[in-house]
């Protein structure tokens, strides 16, 4: 008789440990959308009692022209928006609707994002300017008046500082813009045709419509 069937000797096997969950990631911070922003930015406004325009009747207006995601700057004429078509283009409507609508004649020069990081990034000042707030930097209207700005740079302005960039002419007055020869110097030969902003106001506009870096 054939003897009784035996059990192999195998061993146990540990019981499986349970896997861990997965740890849940942190939300992402979410960074303004700055795709495809402009900025407009008026000549002259709110100097002094002529030309007077509220940034609330002005943010309605750029609404009202069907631009998205409006908002304004301080108390100088800037608006930030998206849905621009063209930099000439929006200029012209905002100015248009101005003068139309809120009775007021001022020159609009708009600036898309590359555009604006070309000034930003052009500014030889920096460096020099102690004070943003008295570092000017004047927006060209017309490419065209680059040409016509360069024959300062061969005259000696010290206190104050020259640079003429691409898209616009930074000027250095360590005295302010009252005490200096330069601005205007820089004002005779633009007019109407440029607006100023100092490196301070600039900065902040930068950051509304400039994407952040990543990280």
């Amino acid at each position: 008789m054939a003897g009784p069937k035996t059990r192999a000797n195998v061993k146990a096997k540990p019981a499986a440990k349970p896997k861990a969950k997965p740890k849940a990631k942190p939300a992402a911070k979410t960074k303004p959308n700055t795709a495809g922003r402009t900025a407009a930015l008026l000549r002259g406004i709110n100097v002094g009692r002529n030309k007077r325009v509220s940034m609330s009747d002005l943010k309605a207006l750029v609404e009202e022209l069907g631009f998205g995601d409006v908002r304004t700057l301080l108390n100088s004429g800037n608006v930030v928006f998206s849905g621009g078509k063209s930099p000439a283009k929006d200029a012209a409507r905002i100015e248009k609707a101005i003068a139309d609508k809120l009775g007021v004649t001022s020159r609009v020069i708009c600036l898309g994002a590359d555009d604006l990081a070309t000034v930003m990034q052009e500014n030889s000042l920096r460096d020099v300017a102690e004070e943003p707030t008295r570092l000017y930097v004047t927006i060209l209207g017309d490419k065209a008046d680059r040409a016509r700005l360069l024959p300062l740079l061969k005259e000696d302005w010290s206190p104050d500082a020259l640079a003429v960039g691409s898209l616009a002419v930074y000027a250095w007055c360590p005295n302010g813009m009252l005490e200096s020869r330069l601005t205007p110097a820089v004002d005779r030969i633009l007019r109407e045709r440029a607006t100023a902003r100092n490196w301070a106001t600039l900065t902040k506009i930068a950051a509304l419509v400039l994407p952040e870096e990543d990280g």
